[in-house]
């Protein structure tokens, strides 16, 4: 993008009008991330709410040196709890290594239910398999979508011995809990999940089935 365009957007986000900040925004999804990410900082403290949370997505989006130690420090110290669940899910986006403990620690210590799914979902993500421990965990949550949000990412870091404590929830009264399962199962390949799997392709849940067929068929191109 030229310099003409880029300093238009610069000016776009100083307009005291919402909708010309929202566009502005969005058009930096055209715009490289080296010259993306000073433009998102200048809203990163915007007076709404929506467009904080866009341009904390964006930076997990436009990924830099800045964006990581921007994010980290907003996960662990913004006041609002969906500024802070929107950190957790942009370090999921920017798949940086070192989002592994300020994930972990924003899942025991954050008091929000929605951070802590964020930060669920980002431990699965950026696939690193020391957060099997803190997934097991919150498999045991009150919480459904973090239960949920456990199975998914346990598929994601490919914790095959982890079957075992997933398998609990094939008879979940909720189907999306059965659905991330199957979908799960198609990443941990044992014979537990194959045999899981063929169980969950008969549920009565369309989406269920599929999903479980879907799985099958994925561990079955694997293993030729």
């Amino acid at each position: 993008m030229d310099r003409s365009n880029i300093e238009q957007l610069s000016t776009q986000l100083e307009s005291p009008n919402l909708r010309d900040r929202m566009v502005a925004l969005a058009s930096l999804r055209d715009v490289p991330a080296f010259e993306a990410v000073p433009l998102i900082k200048k809203v990163l403290e915007d007076k709404s709410l929506q467009i904080r949370s866009m341009a904390v997505f964006a930076l997990g989006v436009k990924g830099t040196e800045e964006s990581y130690p921007i994010l980290v420090k907003l996960l662990e110290t913004d006041p609002d709890y969906g500024i802070r669940a929107d950190a957790a899910g942009a370090l999921g986006y920017l798949g940086d290594g070192r989002a592994f403990e300020p994930l972990v620690r924003a899942f025991y210590e954050d008091t929000e239910w929605l951070v802590r799914f964020s930060a669920a979902v980002s431990l699965g993500n950026i696939k690193d398999p020391r957060a099997r421990e803190v997934l097991t965990q919150a498999l045991n949550s009150n919480e459904v979508v973090l239960q949920q949000a456990a199975i998914a990412a346990l598929g994601e870091i490919k914790a095959t011995e982890s079957v075992d404590d997933i398998l609990r929830f094939a008879q979940s009264d909720d189907w999306l809990i059965r659905q991330r399962l199957a979908e799960a199962l198609g990443q941990l390949r044992s014979d537990k999940s194959i045999s899981a799997l063929k169980f969950l392709e008969k549920d009565n849940h369309p989406q269920v089935s599929e999903s479980a067929s879907i799985s099958l068929k994925r561990l079955e191109e694997a293993s030729n």
